[in-house]
């Protein structure tokens, strides 16, 4: 892993040179404004000198032209005393990542990258709701169980258009999360436009310090026997250990099947997934990870399945994401379980992080995911083989259909009238 921060360009200023409207004075001072200029419009072009496309930025990028905008900004800024240089610094980092268009690359400051870290761990403060940035609008990729968020009303694919009021049109992800988060019990109000509604939506959480368990179990008990379920809300530091235990614990009452639900799960690690896939199946492929350069890495299961026959279904909605995709895609491949709900997000991108100096760290997409089959987990997600929709109208009378068609396929059709 490297640790060296390297900076480049990208981000700060757009046109120096223009209409600065009183004579500088040196003549040298206006040769360095010159050769800035040129400089940015190789940058901008994307070429050197020569017209070749950029390639090593070690021999191929001024890195020049960061310190004369710095020192531009330092010698004639109008309050100097706000030129804050960490603030500065991680502003050209930040628009650095910002400026490759992924926006799962980004750069994270030391408290991002704390709370990052904390989220795996299952421990946040705020509303609760992870975000992303698609097609430079703020989208909602799912609220976590139990949340703020989810008690508000806040749903997969909502694309949040105002903060207090505050327009964030043009503002970065950061910049919004910033704005959202804010100290345990107080309120943020967020404008939503919400895919067939024909009024914006207007939500008001209050903020709280919130615990999310990474499962949750329960007996099914029904007319025709009973089921297991697991409900997975994240692929994090625990998660595999306690599914472990939940297994355990289900296996001794004889289920005539478990149903997985990873429906909201905004995924996590990686490892977990496949671990967890393990569990259920005797062998074969669970992803590939194909990289830009080399042969794809494609991991397989342990070989040592705590419960490799027992009749499977999950449970994956919109908000099914990232590691969720990967656990799904791997058991409906390899026809190991019934896949029910609805289209799964779609983030079929692999991100690793990489520390910095000063506790800061950068997360940089280095890779794509493909299930067992091939198929491409970012470019439309998960299939569900049962299509079964979830309505508000649903939810407010504590109806869960996708539930229903889950245990009605692991009974074979017969009565799932919970005793």
């Amino acid at each position: 892993m490297r640790r060296s921060l390297r900076f480049a360009i990208g981000v700060l200023l757009p046109l120096m040179t223009l209409a600065i409207g009183w004579q500088l004075g040196a003549r040298y001072e206006q040769e360095q404004l010159n050769e800035l200029s040129e400089r940015l419009e190789l940058l901008y072009t994307g070429k050197t000198g020569t017209g070749s496309v950029l390639a090593d930025p070690e021999k191929e990028v001024d890195i020049s032209l960061l310190w004369g905008v710095w020192r531009l900004l330092i010698k004639h800024y109008i309050s100097s005393e706000n030129l804050d240089q960490r603030a500065m610094v991680y502003g050209a980092v930040g628009g650095l990542t910002r400026a490759v268009g992924d926006p799962y690359t980004t750069f994270m400051t030391p408290v991002e990258n704390k709370e990052f870290h904390q989220s795996l761990q299952g421990k946040l403060e705020g509303i609760g709701a992870e975000l992303t940035m698609r097609n430079e609008q703020v989208v909602v990729v799912v609220p976590l169980k139990g949340s703020p968020a989810e008690e508000a009303g806040l749903e997969p694919e909502d694309v949040i258009l105002k903060v207090d009021d505050v327009d964030i049109a043009g503002e970065t992800l950061n910049q919004v999360v910033d704005r959202i988060r804010g100290p345990q019990g107080t309120s943020v109000t967020l404008t939503i436009l919400r895919e067939g509604e024909n009024d914006l939506l207007t939500l008001s959480i209050l903020r709280a310090r919130i615990t999310i368990p990474s499962t949750q179990q329960e007996l099914k008990l029904t007319g025709s026997g009973t089921l297991g379920y697991i409900q997975l809300n994240q692929f994090g530091d625990g998660t595999v250990g306690e599914v472990r235990e939940a297994l355990r614990a289900l296996r001794a009452e004889n289920p005539k099947g478990i149903i997985l639900d990873v429906r909201s799960n905004g995924g996590g690690y990686l490892e977990g997934a496949v671990e967890i896939a393990s569990m259920f199946l005797s062998q074969g492929k669970v992803v590939t990870v194909e990289r830009r350069d080399g042969e794809p890495t494609n991991h397989y299961v342990s070989g040592r399945p705590s419960d490799p026959t027992i009749p499977l279904a999950i449970l994956i909605n919109e908000g099914s994401a990232s590691a969720s995709e990967i656990l799904a895609g791997a058991l409906q491949d390899s026809d190991r379980a019934k896949v029910i709900g609805k289209q799964s997000f779609g983030k079929g991108t692999v991100q690793e992080v990489f520390d910095l100096p000063g506790n800061a760290s950068v997360r940089i997409t280095i890779a794509k995911w493909l299930t067992p089959l091939g198929h491409d987990l970012g470019s439309a997600g998960v299939t569900p083989d049962i299509e079964v929709d979830l309505t508000r109208e649903d939810v407010a009378a504590g109806r869960d259909p996708q539930l229903s068609a889950a245990m009605e396929w692991l009974l074979d059709g017969e009565d799932v009238t919970a005793q």
